[in-house]
Protein backbone atom coordinates (compact mmCIF):
# COMPACT_ATOMS: atom_id res chain seq x y z
CA UNK A 1 0.00 0.00 0.00
CA UNK A 2 2.68 2.50 0.96
CA UNK A 3 4.70 1.52 -2.33
CA UNK A 4 1.16 2.73 -4.50
CA UNK A 5 0.61 5.87 -2.53
CA UNK A 6 4.37 6.81 -3.15
CA UNK A 7 3.78 5.77 -7.28
CA UNK A 8 0.25 7.97 -6.62
CA UNK A 9 2.03 11.10 -5.38
CA UNK A 10 4.69 10.85 -7.86
CA UNK A 11 2.64 10.25 -11.06
CA UNK A 12 0.55 13.13 -9.44
CA UNK A 13 3.28 15.18 -9.31
CA UNK A 14 4.79 14.30 -12.91
CA UNK A 15 1.09 15.39 -14.47
CA UNK A 16 0.80 18.79 -12.66
CA UNK A 17 4.08 19.92 -14.01
CA UNK A 18 2.59 18.16 -17.31
CA UNK A 19 -0.13 20.58 -17.15
CA UNK A 20 2.42 23.87 -16.91
CA UNK A 21 3.29 22.49 -20.23
CA UNK A 22 2.05 23.24 -23.92
CA UNK A 23 -1.76 21.54 -23.80
CA UNK A 24 -0.60 19.30 -26.91
CA UNK A 25 1.86 17.61 -24.57
CA UNK A 26 -1.10 16.92 -21.70
CA UNK A 27 -3.18 15.95 -24.40
CA UNK A 28 -1.43 13.32 -25.41
CA UNK A 29 -0.79 11.68 -22.49
CA UNK A 30 -3.89 12.05 -21.00
CA UNK A 31 -5.77 11.02 -24.19
CA UNK A 32 -2.87 8.69 -25.80
CA UNK A 33 -3.16 10.50 -28.91
CA UNK A 34 -6.95 9.90 -29.23
CA UNK A 35 -9.74 12.19 -28.60
CA UNK A 36 -11.27 10.75 -25.45
CA UNK A 37 -14.71 12.00 -26.19
CA UNK A 38 -15.28 10.47 -29.49
CA UNK A 39 -14.40 7.16 -27.24
CA UNK A 40 -16.86 7.84 -24.67
CA UNK A 41 -19.40 9.07 -27.43
CA UNK A 42 -19.32 5.86 -28.35
CA UNK A 43 -22.08 2.98 -26.94
CA UNK A 44 -21.73 0.11 -25.28
CA UNK A 45 -20.61 -2.80 -27.38
CA UNK A 46 -23.06 -5.79 -26.26
CA UNK A 47 -22.23 -7.85 -28.95
CA UNK A 48 -20.25 -11.43 -28.10
CA UNK A 49 -16.56 -10.91 -29.44
CA UNK A 50 -13.58 -14.07 -29.54
CA UNK A 51 -11.06 -14.09 -27.07
CA UNK A 52 -9.04 -16.24 -25.29
CA UNK A 53 -9.29 -17.16 -21.27
CA UNK A 54 -6.74 -18.82 -18.86
CA UNK A 55 -6.85 -19.23 -14.96
CA UNK A 56 -4.29 -18.25 -12.48
CA UNK A 57 -3.71 -18.46 -8.68
CA UNK A 58 -5.32 -21.52 -6.47
CA UNK A 59 -7.49 -23.88 -8.31
CA UNK A 60 -10.94 -22.96 -6.91
CA UNK A 61 -8.70 -19.37 -5.42
CA UNK A 62 -10.53 -15.97 -5.67
CA UNK A 63 -7.51 -15.39 -8.25
CA UNK A 64 -5.35 -11.79 -7.88
CA UNK A 65 -4.24 -10.27 -4.27
CA UNK A 66 -5.21 -6.89 -4.36
CA UNK A 67 -4.21 -6.29 -8.62
CA UNK A 68 -3.47 -3.14 -10.59
CA UNK A 69 -6.63 -1.52 -10.30
CA UNK A 70 -5.67 -0.93 -6.27
CA UNK A 71 -8.76 -2.51 -4.84
CA UNK A 72 -6.80 -4.02 -2.37
CA UNK A 73 -8.44 -6.69 -0.02
CA UNK A 74 -11.44 -5.87 -1.85
CA UNK A 75 -11.36 -8.55 -3.98
CA UNK A 76 -10.83 -11.02 -1.32
CA UNK A 77 -14.61 -10.12 -0.23
CA UNK A 78 -18.30 -10.46 -1.64
CA UNK A 79 -19.11 -8.56 -4.35
CA UNK A 80 -15.77 -9.34 -5.94
CA UNK A 81 -14.99 -12.46 -3.81
CA UNK A 82 -13.68 -15.16 -7.07
CA UNK A 83 -15.47 -12.95 -9.65
CA UNK A 84 -11.66 -11.09 -10.30
CA UNK A 85 -10.53 -10.76 -13.72
CA UNK A 86 -6.87 -9.71 -15.54
CA UNK A 87 -7.40 -8.23 -19.12
CA UNK A 88 -4.86 -7.69 -21.68
CA UNK A 89 -4.65 -3.69 -22.08
CA UNK A 90 -6.67 -3.51 -24.88
CA UNK A 91 -9.63 -3.92 -22.22
CA UNK A 92 -7.70 -1.82 -19.34
CA UNK A 93 -7.50 0.45 -20.83
CA UNK A 94 -4.68 2.36 -18.68
CA UNK A 95 -6.75 1.73 -15.66
CA UNK A 96 -9.85 2.98 -16.97
CA UNK A 97 -11.17 -0.04 -17.32
CA UNK A 98 -11.16 -0.75 -14.02
CA UNK A 99 -14.53 -1.93 -12.43
CA UNK A 100 -15.65 -2.86 -15.87
CA UNK A 101 -17.59 -6.20 -16.15
CA UNK A 102 -17.67 -8.82 -18.73
CA UNK A 103 -19.37 -12.24 -19.27
CA UNK A 104 -16.86 -15.10 -20.37
CA UNK A 105 -18.40 -18.47 -21.54
CA UNK A 106 -16.38 -20.80 -23.81
CA UNK A 107 -18.26 -22.68 -26.95
CA UNK A 108 -17.23 -26.50 -26.02
CA UNK A 109 -20.86 -27.88 -25.00
CA UNK A 110 -18.68 -31.38 -24.47
CA UNK A 111 -17.25 -29.60 -21.05
CA UNK A 112 -18.76 -26.15 -21.08
CA UNK A 113 -22.42 -25.07 -19.59
CA UNK A 114 -23.87 -22.87 -21.42
CA UNK A 115 -24.00 -20.07 -19.13
CA UNK A 116 -21.55 -16.98 -19.11
CA UNK A 117 -19.34 -16.11 -16.05
CA UNK A 118 -19.53 -12.43 -15.13
CA UNK A 119 -16.11 -11.18 -14.17
CA UNK A 120 -14.92 -7.78 -12.71
CA UNK A 121 -12.02 -6.11 -14.17
CA UNK A 122 -9.51 -5.50 -11.34
CA UNK A 123 -6.34 -6.35 -12.37
CA UNK A 124 -4.23 -6.36 -16.13
CA UNK A 125 -1.85 -8.71 -17.43
CA UNK A 126 0.44 -7.02 -20.24
CA UNK A 127 2.39 -9.89 -21.67
CA UNK A 128 2.31 -13.33 -23.10
CA UNK A 129 -1.18 -14.12 -24.26
CA UNK A 130 -1.65 -10.64 -23.03
CA UNK A 131 0.35 -8.94 -25.67
CA UNK A 132 0.34 -7.64 -29.09
CA UNK A 133 -3.00 -6.01 -28.92
CA UNK A 134 -4.95 -9.62 -27.92
CA UNK A 135 -7.97 -9.48 -26.01
CA UNK A 136 -7.34 -11.97 -23.40
CA UNK A 137 -8.87 -12.78 -20.03
CA UNK A 138 -7.04 -14.41 -16.98
CA UNK A 139 -9.76 -15.89 -14.51
CA UNK A 140 -9.60 -16.27 -11.27
CA UNK A 141 -9.80 -20.44 -10.91
CA UNK A 142 -13.37 -20.08 -9.62
CA UNK A 143 -14.44 -18.07 -12.66
CA UNK A 144 -12.48 -20.00 -14.90
CA UNK A 145 -14.16 -23.47 -13.47
CA UNK A 146 -17.58 -22.38 -13.20
CA UNK A 147 -17.49 -22.31 -17.28
CA UNK A 148 -17.55 -25.90 -16.86
CA UNK A 149 -20.83 -28.29 -17.06
CA UNK A 150 -21.37 -29.78 -13.14
CA UNK A 151 -18.22 -31.65 -11.87
CA UNK A 152 -16.07 -30.94 -14.57
CA UNK A 153 -14.53 -27.71 -13.35
CA UNK A 154 -11.04 -29.38 -12.72
CA UNK A 155 -10.82 -31.12 -16.33
CA UNK A 156 -11.76 -27.32 -17.81
CA UNK A 157 -8.91 -26.11 -15.70
CA UNK A 158 -6.46 -28.96 -17.03
CA UNK A 159 -6.67 -27.31 -20.77
CA UNK A 160 -5.23 -24.58 -19.78
CA UNK A 161 -6.08 -21.86 -22.82
CA UNK A 162 -9.30 -21.82 -23.89
CA UNK A 163 -10.91 -20.09 -27.06
CA UNK A 164 -13.90 -18.14 -25.61
CA UNK A 165 -16.61 -15.04 -26.49
CA UNK A 166 -16.98 -12.16 -24.31
CA UNK A 167 -19.59 -9.04 -24.17
CA UNK A 168 -19.75 -5.75 -21.78
CA UNK A 169 -22.72 -6.67 -19.04
CA UNK A 170 -23.99 -4.40 -16.43
CA UNK A 171 -22.46 -4.35 -12.73
CA UNK A 172 -24.30 -5.16 -10.01
CA UNK A 173 -23.36 -4.71 -6.51
CA UNK A 174 -26.19 -6.01 -4.42
CA UNK A 175 -27.43 -3.03 -2.52
CA UNK A 176 -23.59 -0.94 -1.88
CA UNK A 177 -23.45 2.63 -3.01
CA UNK A 178 -20.22 4.29 -4.88
CA UNK A 179 -17.74 4.54 -1.84
CA UNK A 180 -14.36 6.76 -2.20
CA UNK A 181 -11.25 5.75 -0.38
CA UNK A 182 -8.81 8.73 0.16
CA UNK A 183 -5.68 7.11 -0.02
CA UNK A 184 -2.64 6.49 1.99
CA UNK A 185 -0.30 9.86 1.99
CA UNK A 186 -3.27 12.61 1.10
CA UNK A 187 -3.21 16.19 2.67
CA UNK A 188 -4.78 19.66 2.13
CA UNK A 189 -2.47 19.96 -0.95
CA UNK A 190 -2.59 16.22 -2.50
CA UNK A 191 -6.15 14.91 -2.42
CA UNK A 192 -6.03 11.12 -4.14
CA UNK A 193 -8.96 9.04 -4.21
CA UNK A 194 -10.29 5.21 -5.38
CA UNK A 195 -13.59 4.78 -6.56
CA UNK A 196 -15.30 1.53 -5.72
CA UNK A 197 -18.70 0.02 -6.48
CA UNK A 198 -20.19 1.67 -9.70
CA UNK A 199 -23.09 0.08 -11.01
CA UNK A 200 -23.81 -0.11 -14.30
CA UNK A 201 -21.25 0.46 -17.17
CA UNK A 202 -18.44 0.29 -13.77
CA UNK A 203 -15.58 2.30 -15.82
CA UNK A 204 -15.04 6.02 -15.02
CA UNK A 205 -13.85 8.44 -17.23
CA UNK A 206 -13.80 11.64 -15.94
CA UNK A 207 -13.60 12.88 -11.93
CA UNK A 208 -14.27 16.21 -10.38
CA UNK A 209 -14.55 17.64 -7.40
CA UNK A 210 -15.68 20.91 -4.95
CA UNK A 211 -14.96 21.76 -2.25
CA UNK A 212 -16.97 23.51 1.12
CA UNK A 213 -18.79 27.15 -0.34
CA UNK A 214 -17.30 26.89 -3.82
CA UNK A 215 -19.19 26.67 -6.91
CA UNK A 216 -16.19 25.45 -8.87
CA UNK A 217 -15.81 21.74 -10.34
CA UNK A 218 -11.86 20.87 -9.90
CA UNK A 219 -10.84 18.02 -12.65
CA UNK A 220 -9.17 15.36 -10.66
CA UNK A 221 -6.16 13.64 -13.05
CA UNK A 222 -6.44 9.60 -13.70
CA UNK A 223 -3.10 8.26 -12.13
CA UNK A 224 -3.64 5.13 -12.44
CA UNK A 225 -5.90 1.89 -11.99
CA UNK A 226 -9.22 3.01 -10.28
CA UNK A 227 -7.19 6.16 -8.81
CA UNK A 228 -7.82 9.89 -9.30
CA UNK A 229 -6.04 12.59 -7.69
CA UNK A 230 -5.53 16.52 -7.44
CA UNK A 231 -2.47 18.98 -6.43
CA UNK A 232 -4.18 21.64 -5.50
CA UNK A 233 -4.22 23.43 -2.26
CA UNK A 234 -5.60 24.62 0.35
CA UNK A 235 -8.44 22.28 -0.17
CA UNK A 236 -11.00 22.97 2.26
CA UNK A 237 -14.16 19.78 3.08
CA UNK A 238 -16.35 18.71 2.95
CA UNK A 239 -15.94 18.20 -0.76
CA UNK A 240 -18.72 17.02 -3.02
CA UNK A 241 -17.64 14.35 -6.20
CA UNK A 242 -18.71 14.44 -9.72
CA UNK A 243 -18.27 10.92 -11.89
CA UNK A 244 -19.06 10.60 -15.64
CA UNK A 245 -18.84 7.20 -16.92
CA UNK A 246 -16.54 6.78 -20.02
CA UNK A 247 -18.41 4.24 -21.60
CA UNK A 248 -21.85 6.10 -21.85
CA UNK A 249 -21.50 9.64 -20.15
CA UNK A 250 -23.88 9.05 -17.92
CA UNK A 251 -22.93 11.57 -15.15
CA UNK A 252 -23.54 11.00 -10.86
CA UNK A 253 -22.97 13.77 -8.12
CA UNK A 254 -22.27 12.62 -4.67
CA UNK A 255 -22.80 16.11 -2.68
CA UNK A 256 -20.84 16.36 0.34
CA UNK A 257 -19.62 12.69 0.36
CA UNK A 258 -16.31 13.12 2.07
CA UNK A 259 -16.32 15.46 5.08
CA UNK A 260 -14.77 17.78 6.81
CA UNK A 261 -12.62 15.94 8.46
CA UNK A 262 -11.82 13.08 6.15
CA UNK A 263 -8.82 11.23 6.89
CA UNK A 264 -6.15 9.13 4.86
CA UNK A 265 -7.28 5.20 4.61
CA UNK A 266 -10.69 6.24 4.88
CA UNK A 267 -13.63 5.15 2.86
CA UNK A 268 -17.00 7.47 2.75
CA UNK A 269 -19.90 5.92 1.49
CA UNK A 270 -22.07 7.62 -1.01
CA UNK A 271 -25.76 7.25 -0.90
CA UNK A 272 -25.99 7.09 -4.51
CA UNK A 273 -25.24 4.59 -7.88
CA UNK A 274 -25.96 4.43 -11.12
CA UNK A 275 -28.67 2.48 -12.26
CA UNK A 276 -27.18 -1.45 -13.04
CA UNK A 277 -28.18 -1.26 -16.53
CA UNK A 278 -26.15 -0.62 -19.79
Amino acid sequence: MAAASSRSFSLCVLLLLLLLAPPISASFLFDGGKSKSAAAAAAVDMEWRPATATWYGDAEGDGSTGGACGYGSLVDVVPMKARVGSVSPVLFKDGEGCGACYKVKCLDHGICSRRAVTVIVTDECPGGLCAFGRTHFDLSGAAFSRMAVAGAGGHLRDRGQLSVVYRRTACKYGGKNIAFRVNEGSTNFWLSLLVEFEDGQGDIGSMQIKQANSVEWLDMKHVWGATWCLVRGPLVGPFSVRLTTLSAQKALTARDVIPRNWKPTATYTSRLNFEAAL
